[in-house]
């Protein structure tokens, strides 16, 4: 990925709330709360700190999420990532040193229209994340 794949850039010096929405792809490098929507990938860079509910096409995460996300394809949490919230994804990559506290749904079929995204309905707007103290980190329900 290129800046040019990128044409939306929330700035480190930004402080946003509210729902977010764009086409194509966005980075954010301040701090943003409330929904993001889009069939476009995020980045969420180091510097971010953003207490959201998401829904993308693909999802990489190097900063701090509170929140649910729901990606079309991929969720990659860099080595700086910090999670705290549950994911549901196509394909999950976690770098060395990431920190995810939550449940994780990964592979085909998850985001299909029975279980996943819908333009319709926002993903997991009626699953809480889980209290930090809910159990060990790491810890994963997989789809049988």
């Amino acid at each position: 990925m290129n800046e040019s794949d990128f044409p939306t850039v929330i700035g480190s010096d930004a402080k946003f709330k509210g729902e977010f929405t764009f086409e194509k792809g966005a980075k954010i490098l301040g701090d943003f709360e409330g929904s993001i929507s889009s069939t476009g990938d995020l980045v969420i860079a180091s510097q971010g700190a953003i207490q959201a509910d998401i829904e993308a096409g693909n999802i990489t995460i190097e900063g701090e999420l509170h929140g649910n996300i729901a990606a079309q394809d991929l969720v990659e949490l860099k080595g700086t990532a910090r999670l705290e919230g549950d994911l549901r994804c196509s394909r999950l990559i976690v770098g060395d040193g990431a920190r995810f506290v939550g449940h994780c749904n990964v592979g085909n079929g998850v985001n299909d229209r029975h279980g996943g995204l819908s333009q319709s309905q926002p993903a997991m707007a009626s699953q809480p994340a889980p209290p930090a103290d809910s159990g060990p980190m790491g810890e994963y329900d997989m789809p049988e």
